[in-house]
């Protein structure tokens, strides 16, 4: 194994960890052992809390710098992290799947310094104090403080992109975080714990403990912790919601998604291919705002199956690290269990595949599914109403215009989707419709500069944005006579 660590990046250091215990990552697209590193436990979560609440309390620390002093520090983070990129894009690819033409193209390797340079030019012009006349004589000072100790759970399928939707604008508000990475993507973190080790952080301003659910868990109900950020499923992020609940705990969660990518009757569906394929597969279909349930009118009904299965049929599937792979292996094993599952059970309850549905061949080696459309469905199919998470759209017909935001907004779901037109102006009022947190019309893809995140099942908050900067810092105000 090339990337094998022994010690946990944990106040700003490198240090033994509490147990034995260690997580060995598998390449997705090959099966091997290619890394392994410490498991954290309850003792070492404990160790960065306490190292991450000292920093917080530092009258002289990262909470109390100027913000001018913190945007410095982030602009040359972005810059590190810009100039090893490539590192991280190969390290993410051949651990989770992602086809390493997205990962080194944007998905992986933008973010993170776009969202430092953005975060660290926002906090110089934000002033930390603001003073307002107030309405029964004297000001009121109003003034943004760091919401102190931040607990950031991030998942697999986009580690540095999602981590850093966290990071970025925590850090530029002052405040210290514990990061739990998932365990099939570790190794990425532990390069980034390398990069900063040497950018001169305080201590205890970051600190990274890899582990699983459980540890997850203790992280979001520790007492030292202030806030917590978590994106991942619904499921997980319903317990996270209530131990914050209970707790009193600001909490923002990005969660799961069945989004439509609405295709409207003018639309010029071959033409758009590029485009919804992006929005409907990206990742292997590992991604929670894509338009899996495709809404087709019938009187093309017939005509966009065919498209859309052309484009699966046609994208070249293969190892994540080749730059001519469209669609690399799934995360891991189990989770081509679930998607397979689906699979199993659109089947069964009558759809029709016209590609895919089952493992492609030549491929015995790897976490490998074919890219499948289903046809002859509709909205009350568990395909229809469930996340996948993996290459598998549901091609679902409509009437006319109201059908087919009717059926969108017939989802427990609300993160993304798309519509296809050749007419805007026609597009962005039907994505006006839309119960959703995000929407595009002839594209799609998540802009830092603005805010990004769901309704109902798919979260509470946003991250992106100026918005996102709030949800790291806490307001107090002091009136004052004069």
């Amino acid at each position: 194994m090339k990337h094998v660590h022994d010690a946990l990046f944990i106040g700003g250091e490198w240090t033994a960890p509490s147990t034995d215990a260690t997580i060995t990552v598998l390449s997705a697209s090959t099966e091997e052992a290619i890394g392994q590193v410490p498991e954290a436990g309850p003792a070492d979560v404990d160790k960065a809390v306490a190292a991450a609440r000292a920093a917080i309390r530092d009258p002289q620390g990262w909470a109390h710098w100027e913000p001018s002093a913190r945007a410095d520090v982030l602009d040359r983070f972005a810059g590190v992290m810009a100039e090893r990129s490539s590192e991280f894009a190969q390290l993410v690819s051949a651990q989770n799947g992602m086809p390493i033409a997205s990962a080194a193209i944007q998905a992986e390797t933008g973010y993170p310094a776009g969202l430092l340079q953005m975060y660290g030019g926002i906090i110089r012009e934000q002033p930390v104090e603001e003073t307002r006349q107030g309405a029964f004589g004297g000001n009121v000072v109003v003034r943004r403080d760091p919401v102190g100790v931040v607990a950031a759970i991030v998942p697999w399928n986009y580690p540095q992109t999602l981590l850093f939707f966290k990071l970025a604008p925590a850090l530029a508000a002052g405040c210290s975080i514990v990061i739990k990475p998932s365990p099939e993507t570790v190794l990425d973190t532990f390069l980034l714990a390398e990069v900063l080790k040497d950018l001169g952080l305080p201590p205890g301003v970051v600190s990274i403990v890899p582990g699983g659910r459980d540890l997850g868990a203790y992280l979001v109900k520790h007492p030292g912790v202030d806030k917590v950020a978590f994106t991942g499923s619904t499921v997980a992020g319903r317990a996270i919601a209530s131990a914050c609940a209970e707790l009193l705990r600001p909490v923002t969660l990005e969660l799961g998604g069945k989004s439509a990518a609405i295709i409207l009757a003018d639309a010029d569906v071959a033409g758009s291919v590029e485009g919804l394929f992006v929005a409907t597969m990206m990742n292997n279909g590992q991604t929670c705002f894509l338009g899996t349930r495709v809404l087709a009118p019938r009187s093309r009904y017939a005509e966009v199956v065919d498209v859309l299965t052309d484009m699966a049929s046609g994208a070249v599937v293969g190892d994540s690290l080749d730059t001519g792979t469209a669609i690399g292996p799934m995360a891991s094993s189990a989770h081509r269990a679930r998607v397979e599952g689906y699979i199993a059970k659109g089947k069964a309850e009558g759809g029709r595949v016209t590609t895919g549905g089952g493992r492609p061949n030549g491929r015995d080696v790897g976490w490998f599914v074919e890219p499948t459309i289903f046809a002859d469905v509709d909205n009350s199919a568990t395909i229809s109403r469930e996340e996948i998470f993996g290459p598998v759209l549901s091609v679902i017909p409509y009437a006319d215009e109201d059908d087919a935001v009717a059926i969108a907004n017939d989802s427990d779901f609300g993160l993304g989707g798309t519509i296809w037109t050749t007419d805007t102006d026609r597009g962005m009022s039907v994505a006006r419709r839309v119960e959703t947190g995000t929407i595009g019309v002839n594209t799609y893809l998540p802009d830092p500069v603005a805010p990004f995140g769901g309704v109902k099942a798919s979260g509470i908050g946003r991250e992106l944005g100026p918005e996102a900067l709030g949800n790291y810092q806490q307001f107090k105000t002091i009136y004052r006579t004069a």
